[in-house]
């Protein structure tokens, strides 16, 4: 299957933000270099680093609004993944380095969703997109609402 295209440009001076200009979708994006232990035998990126990848980007999406999971929990909120997707393109090696891009997707009453493009630094092509899922739940473990914090990020998140 052949990727789409993804074309980013700098938004609005803020080099952690991009803008794709085919689709007009503004992503946070955050740099990574693969270490070996990220790789298999065969050297590529074994496929579940790429969820811990998606983690990196979700965590400094977070922090750079101000508002990182630690102040979440504290906040008396936990948000475990319920539901993930990944497509693969190409593959990732040994010291390369990526571009993970992040943004908020949908949101409803208690489920969030996070959508992730990885794109390889140097040549801009497409590694892998993907989507992680999330339920608020309250530290007994119970669902509740999405807390406020986080639902005004998916409101100002820029469009």
């Amino acid at each position: 299957m052949r990727p789409r295209s993804f074309r980013p440009e700098i938004h609005r001076g803020d080099e952690r933000y991009v803008r794709d200009t085919e689709t007009g979708l503004v992503w946070h994006r955050c740099s990574h270099r693969t270490l070996y232990a990220d790789t298999d035998r065969s050297e590529v990126v074994y496929h579940a680093n790429y969820l811990r990848y998606f983690e990196l980007g979700r965590a400094s999406l977070m922090r750079d609004a101000a508002y990182p999971y630690r102040e979440i929990e504290q906040s008396g909120y936990v948000y475990p993944i319920i539901d993930l997707g990944i497509q693969f393109f190409r593959s990732l090696y040994y010291d390369d380095t990526m571009w993970i891009h992040t943004r908020p997707a949908d949101l409803e009453r208690v489920k969030l969703t996070f959508d992730y493009l990885i794109t390889h630094a140097e040549t801009g092509q497409l590694i892998c997109i993907g989507h992680t899922r999330h339920c608020a739940l309250n530290l007994s473990g119970r669902p509740v609402a999405v807390d406020e914090k986080t639902v005004h990020l998916w409101k100002t998140f820029p469009s």
